[in-house]
């Protein structure tokens, strides 16, 4: 029992929890990025291209000739799928580029926080009773 109770108390505590949401999160957004890269912003830049999907781009290494990447998967034929490196690359690039200026900003709004001037704490009030009676000695004497 003793086990089970070491990994809930190492699963529950704080930075774990964060990491797995991070995860969760990232994957999310990951899949988000691949449709920005797939359906969003390769399409144009295979139309200026000449009409060219990138998804569809592979050199065959074995016999035949094929028209499409899926034809030639159920083919079996072994291919060079360099048109997915490429959108998988642009992926990579958009996330990374999206993540730098995530913590940019953060970096920055924590410098603004850090710059506030903090008001110095109150003294005690023993302290502030003890000046005033000092004070006051002193408009006597």
């Amino acid at each position: 029992m003793g086990m089970i109770s070491e990994f809930k108390t190492f699963a529950m505590r704080g930075n774990v929890m964060d990491m797995a949401v991070g995860i969760i999160i990232g994957g999310a957004f990951g899949k988000i990025i691949s449709s920005l890269v797939g359906d969003v912003i390769m399409p144009p830049i295979g139309k200026l291209m000449g009409n060219v999907d990138f998804s569809n781009l592979f050199i065959n290494l074995g016999d035949g000739s094929f028209d499409s990447l899926a034809s030639a998967k159920a083919a079996g034929a072994a291919t060079v799928n360099y048109g997915v490196f490429i959108n998988t690359v642009l992926d990579f690039v958009i996330v990374a580029f999206a993540i730098f200026m995530l913590i940019k900003a953060m970096n920055s709004a924590k410098k603004k926080e850090e710059a506030k001037p903090v008001a110095p704490p109150e003294p005690p009030a023993q302290e502030l009773l003890l000046s005033e009676i000092r004070d006051l000695l002193k408009s006597k004497a």
